[in-house]
């Protein structure tokens, strides 16, 4: 349920991301909606390996790390935000970067699925 859930966090993204690059929607809603999800995310990602380790799901929880510990990166870096006059210059990024995100969880969604 919470790799669902941060499924559906990061595709929307992708969709502000994408409605921003054809100009769809200006920087600042862009930015204020895509913000407004980063911590939900990050805490969801927590709580979720929380759960591996404490269930004993040693393997699921070694796969998820590696997720973690880049939000926590980005998190005590402060580059976890959208900044909005930089959103343009980084478009290409974010983009890649959410995408990366999305066929993660969906394969350990898979995995959690089926293993």
């Amino acid at each position: 349920m919470a790799t669902l859930l941060l499924h559906h966090h990061i595709s929307s993204r992708c969709c502000c991301l994408s409605d921003l690059e054809f100009d769809y929607s200006n920087p600042y809603d862009s930015a204020s909606r895509i913000n407004c999800v980063i911590v939900p995310e990050f805490i969801t990602q927590g709580v979720l390996s929380l759960l591996y380790l404490l269930t004993g799901h040693w393997v699921m929880f070694l796969l998820a790390s590696p997720y973690l510990y880049y939000n926590l990166k980005l998190y005590t870096r402060r580059e976890h935000l959208v900044d909005v006059t930089e959103i343009f210059n980084q478009l290409n990024w974010e983009k890649k970067q959410r995408l990366f995100k999305l066929g993660y969880l969906i394969v350990l969604l898979f995995i959690t699925l089926f293993w």
